[in-house]
């Protein structure tokens, strides 16, 4: 595990300021994804327990989004660049370094998780550990977002990502894992990016019991 998260985190800190910049307007191009996180942001609301983490959160564009939708929200994520870059552009809100199965947070504290593409370059059998990490720190009623690149096929495919390898997934199979780990989905988006590559941008929305 360490050996691909060295990697990533190397290849993320090399990139900063170009992948800041593509973000630069949050997600005002990106429909889909922006009204799917504002469902998020309210069904936590409801739960009465405001704190979320944003763990892969990279410049922190969208931990902002969570805390202008009225949540108590901190970004995490394994590159220190992103880090510095996130606390520059946000200073009010907290950003930390963490990697995503060791979680620097209690059991059961958070009201909800949100994964944005942040573990599209975690290797497939790996994937249910960081899911069962992100379940620890759930409290009962909470609520992951987890957003990927789908893929119709069996399996999931490793392909070439702009910044390092990643993998695509299938959505079904996906939602295998999370009930694996003890969540329960109960919304699914799927949406044909027009990408060149042709994955289908996913969204599943999952609750701790």
């Amino acid at each position: 595990m360490l050996g691909h998260q060295d990697e990533t985190r190397a290849a993320y800190n090399g990139v900063v300021d170009l992948y800041a910049s593509m973000f630069a307007n949050g997600l005002e191009t990106h429909p889909f994804a922006r009204n799917m996180i504002g469902t998020f942001a309210e069904l936590v609301r409801g739960t009465g327990n405001l704190r979320v983490a944003d763990v892969g959160c990279g410049p922190g564009h969208v931990t902002a989004m969570l805390h202008d939708l009225g949540l108590d929200a901190f970004g995490l994520d394994l590159s220190p660049a992103m880090v510095a870059h996130a606390r520059r552009a946000h200073p009010a809100l907290r950003f930390d370094e963490a990697r995503m199965e060791a979680l620097p947070v209690e059991d059961g504290a958070l009201g909800g998780v949100l994964s944005h593409y942040s573990m599209i370059h975690t290797p497939p059998g790996e994937l249910p550990a960081l899911l069962a990490e992100q379940v620890r720190a759930l409290a009962p009623g909470g609520l992951l977002l987890v957003s990927f690149f789908g893929t119709e096929g069996p399996e999931p495919v490793r392909f070439d990502h702009k910044v390092t390898p990643a993998y695509s997934w299938p959505a079904e199979q996906f939602a295998e894992l999370l009930a694996g780990a003890g969540l329960v989905t109960f919304a699914r988006l799927l949406h044909d990016p027009a990408s060149e590559r042709g994955f289908l941008d996913t969204h599943l929305l999952a609750r701790r019991p």
